[in-house]
């Protein structure tokens, strides 16, 4: 590709960035999950193979048996910081990670005891880390509103958002509007996961219905142009995950829309979702946005931009991030 800037893969390393769309069991790292594995007795899952597109089913498979080694506040707190230590390698400034303590609970004996072990882990990170409490697709309305009333109630203690992740296509918006209400009016960011297998107007859905703040994934948003309008409207970031779509049927690696997106007007942050799925980390999806889809440094800075504006870091990590991004690029 023509515009293929000639940076290095450790000059990405060096640019400022946030990590917004990363989830808890999905950043352990594999030795992790071998030696957790060993010490609790479980089958370690089959690493993804990534010669062959796999089912929706096949990756939820490999997530729970993954989480099924996360047992204490210990092996939490030894996911979040190790995370962090690699997003921190990568460039990362301020770091969101997304938990959905249902599957967790009855280890740690409820689901308020899972999102205290987090947020205890996150304020120890050695990087500033935000929590985003999620429900999933695959439950009820009913009780995507009780897990915001528990955001809401660690709202200003650590828990930064309110999401939905799982197969979108397994729920129906309008069921979750309540617990998206409930959020928005504690001024949480409000993220959920549409437009990965479903359409464009699953995403204008989540937009009108739920007022997304950001959308986790959207690319199916770039098949309506009413719906990228939408988008850049209200400014309603997309979080993209490049190296996401490929094993699961959605994108080649070359056809992820992220030039579509930002021409269209709409942020675009650049998350890792599952590095112990998917194998790749922070910088090596900025390194896919320069070396696959052709994005030179002047768009690579204006993706670091828009993580950290569109996260929900404190003003002054912000301010210090985007001095960070200016310095990189002149």
């Amino acid at each position: 590709m023509d515009n293929v800037a000639a940076t290095s893969f450790g000059d990405i390393r060096a640019l400022p960035k946030a990590q917004s769309h990363l989830h808890l069991t999905g950043a352990m790292r594999p030795g992790t999950l071998r030696e957790l594995a060993t010490r609790y007795g479980v089958p370690v899952p089959p690493a993804w193979d990534h010669t062959r597109v796999q089912e929706w089913a096949a990756f939820q498979g490999r997530y729970d048996a993954a989480r099924e080694v996360i047992r204490t506040p210990t092996d939490v707190a030894r996911v979040i910081s190790e995370a962090a230590e690699d997003d921190a390698a990568d460039g990362c400034g301020w770091m969101e990670i997304q938990v959905d303590p249902t599957s967790y609970a009855p280890a740690f004996g409820g689901m308020e005891a899972v999102v205290e072990a987090v947020l205890s882990a996150a304020a120890a990170s050695p990087v500033p880390t935000g929590v985003i409490i999620a429900s999933s697709w695959a439950r009820s309305g009913d009780h995507a509103e009780a897990l915001a009333r528990l955001a809401v109630r660690y709202a200003g203690s650590g828990v930064v958002g309110f999401g939905l992740s799982n197969d979108e296509r397994l729920g129906d918006v309008v069921d979750y509007v309540p617990a998206f209400r409930l959020a928005a009016d504690a001024g949480l960011l409000l993220t959920p996961h549409s437009g990965f297998y479903t359409g464009a107007g699953h995403v204008r859905d989540c937009v009108d219905l739920l007022k997304a703040t950001r959308i986790g994934h959207g690319t199916a948003a770039v098949t309506e142009p009413s719906v990228l309008a939408l988008l850049a409207e209200r400014q309603v970031a997309m979080e993209i995950c490049p190296t996401s779509y490929a094993p699961l049927g959605v994108h080649e690696p070359s056809d992820v829309p992220v030039r579509t997106v930002l021409d269209a007007g709409i942020p675009v942050t650049i998350g890792s979702d599952d590095p112990l799925v998917f194998g790749a980390g922070l910088a090596e999806q900025y390194a896919l946005c320069r070396d696959v889809l052709g994005l030179d440094d002047a768009l690579l800075a204006v993706l670091a931009r828009h993580s950290i504006a569109s996260s929900a870091a404190p003003d002054e990590i912000k301010r210090v991030l985007t001095a960070g991004v200016d310095a990189w690029f002149r």
